[in-house]
């Protein structure tokens, strides 16, 4: 499993997650993140908010339920294994 580095700018810290997968929908990119290896660990969808000439990559946790729910589904289709808890 791949393993990124994000800093959170409200806090100045690092924080390490696995990417578990990443997809594209409607033209927007998402990661699917766990803090750890473990079977029934927490995840993240992150979405990818970049500007397009930027250098560093962006990331803000999903929030909205409509939103989750949607990019969930496709998640659980690409990993078939697994269930995402919302």
């Amino acid at each position: 499993m791949e393993k990124i580095k994000f800093m959170s700018e409200e806090m100045q810290e690092e924080a390490e997650f696995f990417v578990l997968e990443q997809t594209k929908v409607n033209g927007v990119s998402y990661i699917l993140v766990t803090d750890s290896e473990e079977d029934d660990a927490e995840c993240l969808i992150l979405k990818d908010t970049s500007e397009e000439d930027g250098s560093d990559s962006i990331y803000e946790i999903v929030e909205d339920d409509v939103e989750v729910g949607a990019v969930s589904k496709v998640f659980e289709e690409l990993l078939e294994d697994v269930v995402i808890e919302r």
